[in-house]
């Protein structure tokens, strides 16, 4: 991957709605070249997809929550069924299984505190094998980003 390639996916995480010709001129190539070397960074699977980044407060879901979620077993058979329980809802934006003191953490998007609450205890609360979980309510997200520093050298 060159500087063009990495001026390239700069831009589309900037704004992904940018025409091939707009980010050919950005990064003084011609219209082609560029369409190539995005079709490239496609197959590649350094872009995986486009997508619309949307306001979630203006939706309605005003809480976000990190759960934190021990198993009481961690063979492989039980992480899996934790895991295909879990990727089913909806709420659940994220699922990360970490080292340390608790097995997963979740990001969790709600409407209001009483739907979180109803989650925790229709969803969370009966899939097998929870130890325990521990909800951190998020008050203000200071910095929200989707972009990877790329280097540009």
């Amino acid at each position: 991957m060159d500087l063009k390639d990495k001026m390239i996916l700069s831009i589309i995480q900037e704004d992904s709605t940018y025409s091939v010709k707009e980010i050919s001129e950005k990064i003084g190539l011609t219209f082609t070249p560029t369409y190539e070397r995005i079709k490239q960074l496609e197959k590649n699977g350094i872009i995986e997809k486009y997508v619309g980044l949307l306001n979630r407060e203006k939706l309605g879901l005003n809480i976000v929550v990190y759960c934190n979620v021990r198993l009481k077993e961690q063979s492989k058979k039980v992480l899996e069924t934790f895991e295909k329980n879990i990727m089913q809802h909806d709420e659940v934006q994220e699922i990360i299984s970490l080292s340390g003191e608790y097995d997963y953490m979740l990001k969790i998007i709600a409407k209001d505190i009483n739907s979180y609450n109803d989650f925790t205890v229709n969803v969370i609360s009966n899939i097998p094998n929870i130890g325990q979980y521990h909800s951190s309510i998020v008050l203000h997200e200071v910095k929200k980003s989707t972009k990877f520093k790329i280097d540009l050298d």
